[in-house]
């Protein structure tokens, strides 16, 4: 009888790597990261250069003088100013706005609520670039162009679709049995909705207010569109002041102004996320 033919036995690849896969799946992601760290070390030690380049290097003496240089100068101080208004603004704005869209999309129920909701939802997907110009002209007509309150609120309304859509659906996470018992107790709709509902859907509501914060903080288009007072402009527009002239950068100033631009958002990004934690460690140990 004629044997029956094998096959050929197929080496695996973790037969080859052996005990060296853990150690260059390490060095990969040790590789990734410092890939991801590199740009933000090149700012944080060209901010403290006096003779800060393109390329990066480690301050033989460093000062502080590029920071000196941003907050001695009133200009750049009043683009921080700015941009905190607007940021703000536009968060407390949209955070108000879709707390009380996302309740009532969420225990509301009417004709044409999931049409409304995809509606909305279908603003975000328009680029902003293809509704500046006509935005523009809306603001103009409105006397909301080159005014605090105008950009906040264009702002605001360019971020509300994402936010109540992430409202509304925490919203639905929350047992409307809660609600409900409260009613029992004679407590009424708004009552309820601020006293059990909102507290429990505290980590949605800081998730929102960071995403908006970011967003508008690092706007750069829908400023330099609306707004043509230099007094008016963000710090986003500001960077371009440390371009003194055609391919002439002031690294040093452009650095400094880069490290203050991102203190912000890591700040409230920092206590959001302690917020985050405590709420819900909190609604944990209420539910124990």
């Amino acid at each position: 009888m004629t044997r029956a033919l094998e096959r050929p036995r197929v080496a695996s690849p973790s037969r080859f790597l052996g005990s060296w896969s853990r150690p260059l799946a390490y060095a990969a992601l040790a590789g990734l990261g410092a890939f991801c760290v590199l740009p933000f070390g090149w700012i944080v030690l060209a901010a403290l250069d006096p003779d800060a380049g393109l390329y990066l290097a480690v301050p033989a003496q460093p000062t502080l003088d590029n920071y000196g240089r941003f907050f001695g100068d009133a200009s750049f101080v009043r683009l921080l100013l700015n941009s905190l208004i607007y940021s703000a603004g536009a968060t407390v704005v949209t955070t108000t706005c879709c707390v009380l869209g996302g309740y009532a999309l969420s225990r509301y129920s009417f004709p044409g609520r999931r049409t409304l909701m995809f509606g909305i939802l279908l603003t975000r997907i328009i680029p902003v670039t293809a509704t500046i110009a006509p935005l523009y002209l809306i603001a103009l007509r409105l006397g909301l162009a080159d005014t605090y309150h105008g950009l906040i609120l264009i702002m605001a309304a360019q971020h509300i679709p994402l936010s109540i859509w992430i409202l509304k659906g925490f919203f639905d996470t929350i047992p409307g049995e809660l609600e409900e018992a409260a009613w029992i107790d004679g407590s009424g709709r708004l009552g309820s909705a601020l006293r059990i509902v909102l507290p429990l859907a505290a980590p949605a509501v800081a998730a929102s207010a960071l995403f908006v914060f970011i967003e508008t903080w690092g706007d750069f288009l829908t400023p330099l569109i609306l707004i043509q007072e230099p007094d008016q402009f963000p710090l986003s527009i500001g960077l371009f002041r440390a371009y003194t002239g055609r391919n002439l950068i002031d690294w040093g100033l452009l650095t400094a102004v880069s490290v203050v631009y991102m203190l912000p958002s890591l700040i409230f990004y920092l206590v959001v996320r302690r917020y985050l934690t405590r709420a819900t460690v909190t609604g944990a140990l209420h539910g124990a």
